[in-house]
């Protein structure tokens, strides 16, 4: 979805060290001391931010102009040479960096904070490169321990998630994370379709169920997808409202309240124009269902293009539409100082398994609608099978129903 994402500039690869067990513990261990957190309202509204590319914009000056205090910075991939180890872009070494600290260092001096996003689009994923969800997990956990992270964010879209087993990890990893670093707030982001998400996100959002993971949020990108308008977007946050309910029988208000939208402003990679007014309109919307969350891509393109090219052109470092300076950062900071929905959501259970259908045969046909179990989850026969593994390949016959 966000194609917007040039190569980063290349920094020799650095083995990097184990990571403590969370972010303070080891804050406390290196003598630093943990900044403060800002409310989770501030962290479901910062906006994404590509500290080494794309032209960077100084985050103090947008401080200064719209009074917004947080950045979603992105993205932290794989090495490109490989490897299970953090870096900017596949290219610059968490472990060795200087220059993102010294962004989030200005950026807390003035009183904010940042989330690092993990992912987006292109690139090899730490999920894809690491051996499975605890050695994805200590790769996120020097990242938080080195910026002293209260905020992550993982955006599973193309191509990791494709992978089964890839995103097995990432949310095995996210789970992991919740539990070691007591208070993080963690958003999952993917792609939007007409119909709230797709194929795969239905099944990212399986997993998760299966694994009794629940972030803060599950956002989707409502554009790249044949949107046209605040109207298109609307309509697939409500259909994706109903994706949430179904698939972890929340009421409509706790699927709302675990809910939220990852816009792009201006001119989309395929050519679709969201402006101001598209912005407010999806804001009193999320505003009005007590959603938990509206970003967008990116900081980056949040100025007007010179000279003005009217839509004609999709851009990594401004919009393509008329526009001031920060104008859609501006829609952050409204969103930020609503007022969230009074009380907490009931925390979701963690599911009980399913019981296990009759065990799959390698010799026995089934048909498309039959039910079987494999490795201790349910799977469904899309068509006509034999002799095919359930969960064997991610375009295969089976559908997996989750653990049983």
């Amino acid at each position: 979805m966000r194609r917007l994402h040039a190569c980063l500039s290349a920094a020799a690869a650095v083995a990097l060290a184990a990571a403590g067990t969370t972010a303070l513990v080891a804050a406390n261990a290196s003598g630093a001391t943990p900044q403060d957190a800002l409310s989770n309202r501030w962290y479901a509204a910062a906006p994404y931010l590509m500290p080494l590319d794309n032209d960077p914009p100084d985050p103090a000056a947008i401080m200064d102009a719209t009074g917004l205090k947080a950045f979603q910075l992105a993205f932290v991939l794989a090495p490109a040479g490989g490897g299970c180890s953090p870096t900017w872009g596949g290219t610059a070494p968490v472990s060795s960096d200087t220059a993102v600290k010294s962004m989030i260092d200005t950026i807390r001096a003035k009183g904010g904070d940042v989330s690092v996003s993990i992912g987006g689009y292109g690139g090899t994923k730490l999920g894809q490169a690491c051996a499975d969800a605890a050695s994805t997990a200590a790769a996120y956990q020097q990242v938080i321990t080195k910026y002293g992270l209260h905020a992550i964010d993982f955006d599973l879209e193309e191509p990791e998630y494709e992978n089964t087993a890839a995103i097995k990890n990432e949310i095995g990893a996210a789970k992991i994370l919740q539990q070691d670093n007591p208070g993080l707030y963690v958003s999952v982001t993917t792609a939007g379709t007409a119909d709230g998400t797709g194929w795969f996100g239905k099944q990212m959002l399986l997993e998760a169920k299966a694994q009794g993971f629940t972030p803060s949020n599950f956002s989707i990108m409502p554009f790249d997808g044949g949107f046209s308008g605040a109207a298109s977007q609307t309509s697939a946050l409500t259909a994706f409202n109903s994706i949430l309910r179904s698939t972890f029988g929340w009421d409509e208000a706790t699927a709302y309240a675990h809910e939220g939208f990852s816009g792009m402003n201006g001119r989309s990679d395929t050519g679709e124009i969201f402006g101001q007014s598209d912005f407010q309109t999806v804001l009193d919307y999320a505003t009005g269902h007590h959603m938990d969350r509206f970003t967008f891509w990116a900081l980056n393109r949040d100025r007007q293009c010179s000279p003005p090219d009217n839509g004609g052109r999709t851009s990594g470092t401004c919009s393509s539409v008329a526009q001031n300076d920060w104008d859609f950062a501006r829609y952050s900071v409204k969103f930020a100082g609503a007022t969230p929905p009074t009380g907490t959501p009931t925390p979701t259970p963690t599911p009980t398994p399913a019981s296990c259908k009759p065990a799959w045969n390698s010799s026995t046909a089934y048909t498309g609608g039959t039910e079987v179990s494999y490795d201790q989850h349910n799977w469904k026969a899309k068509w006509w099978t034999q002799n095919e593994v359930p969960g064997a390949s991610t375009w295969g016959p089976w559908q997996d129903e989750g653990a049983c």
